[in-house]
């Protein structure tokens, strides 16, 4: 995995893309080295929130049939623990919109919110828990422009490419799957954001992030957890 994606000259007027990533990744693909590297079925066969928390630093990777594939470290996360979490769509049951997120593990479920941001998750535990993580961010690192953000899960769906066509997708196959990280970052855990409406659920520290990353997503303190009281 670390020579799967290999070192380039940055174009002139930015900055090195790969100083803020791991050792050995940079901005030139090498796909056979990629696809070596994919998590297997297994690994999503746990928990939400230990999954939440194992794929910070991870690699996606979204193999384009027109271009370049785009790949993206992961950088923040949220995990959503089946039915009784009041701020997941499982505690809905299973409906039409929630049928991939009671699926097999290792698949994806994308939704979409406000009627126009698709949202990529990443299913897990076992079929019939309804446990998903939610991809919050990433850090770009190759085929996507430098112009979109990946800041917010959103924007990481919309420069990735990622769209409800891709709701049951299964990660460990291309074109859209997912790689083990090169190395473990620092970790730190909050509560999630925007589920002020889940009771003691919207406190619960279910969100992960990469501390040494300037691309986790920066909502405002009020949008985290049951957020605080106005004065």
């Amino acid at each position: 995995m670390r020579n799967a994606i290999r070192a380039h000259t940055p174009p002139l007027g930015k900055s090195d893309p790969d100083a803020a990533l791991p050792p050995g990744l940079a901005a030139s693909v090498d796909l056979p080295s990629l696809r070596a590297a994919r998590l297997s079925p297994s690994w999503y066969g746990r928990d939400a929130r230990i999954v939440a928390r194992a794929l910070i630093g991870c690699v996606v990777v979204y193999e384009q049939r027109e271009g370049p594939p785009k790949v993206a470290r992961i950088v923040e996360t949220e995990a959503y623990r089946g039915p009784l979490d009041l701020a997941s769509h499982a505690r809905a049951g299973v409906t039409a919109r929630t049928r991939t997120l009671f699926g097999e593990p290792g698949h994806a479920y994308v939704f979409l919110i406000y009627g126009m941001h698709d949202c990529f998750n990443v299913t897990c535990r076992r079929a019939g828990t309804g446990h998903a993580v939610l991809v919050r961010a990433a850090e770009p690192i190759a085929g996507i422009d430098s112009k979109h953000s990946l800041r917010g899960p959103g924007r990481f769906a919309r420069a990735m490419g990622i769209t409800r066509a891709n709701d049951g997708a299964n990660l460990t196959e291309p074109p859209l799957y997912v790689c083990q990280r090169v190395r473990r970052p620092r970790i730190g855990i909050s509560a999630r954001v925007g589920v002020g409406y889940a009771g003691d659920w919207a406190d619960a520290p279910l969100r992960f992030l990469d501390l040494r990353s300037s691309e986790v997503s920066r909502p405002p303190k009020g949008a985290i957890g049951r957020g605080r009281p106005r004065a």
